[in-house]
């Protein structure tokens, strides 16, 4: 594994959707608690949260919780431009680029998370542990926003499965 670049990675998925639902689906905590999230907040810059239903903007915190973990991701937006493209922090300092394309009758999702650091653990835990997460998450994503369902385990009793 001489040449695999250990320190970013990209995934890309194309989802039969409206550009604006799959944007807000980042954007929105309503959205993102329906294909990502246990519980999303958005925090504005005076240290607000701000409603479930309004978009972040750049330079707002988020505090990011998922079902059968009790853990708190936090982070901030970094960059967006409110309709096709997103940065935020996640897993510590690394960055995570969301951008949106159409291509034919589909939205293409991009996803590119870099700056991961290079030690074991983080080879581990980020690197390989976040591509694994995000291919399911984008999976997901496409699920919800085509036909509704949603694959996520949440039963308490089947924690480690692959989707969860």
């Amino acid at each position: 594994m001489t040449n695999f670049d250990w320190t970013t990675f990209t995934k890309k998925i194309a989802i039969k959707a409206n550009l604006t639902d799959i944007y807000n689906a980042w954007a929105k905590a309503s959205e993102i608690e329906k294909w990502f999230l246990s519980e999303a907040t958005f925090i504005d810059t005076k240290a607000n949260p701000i409603g479930k239903d309004k978009p972040f903007e750049k330079g707002f915190a988020y505090e990011w919780n998922w079902h059968l973990y009790d853990t708190t991701e936090k982070g901030e937006i970094t960059d967006t431009n409110g309709k096709d493209y997103i940065q935020f922090t996640f897993a510590g300092e690394c960055l995570v680029d969301i951008k949106l394309s159409i291509q034919d009758h589909y939205v293409i999702v991009e996803l590119t998370q870099k700056n991961i650091p290079t030690d074991d653990n983080s080879k581990k835990g980020i690197r390989l542990g976040c591509d694994s997460g995000w291919s399911f998450f984008l999976l997901n994503l496409k699920s919800v926003y085509e036909g509704g369902l949603d694959l996520r385990n949440m039963d308490t009793n089947l924690k480690g499965m692959l989707n969860n």
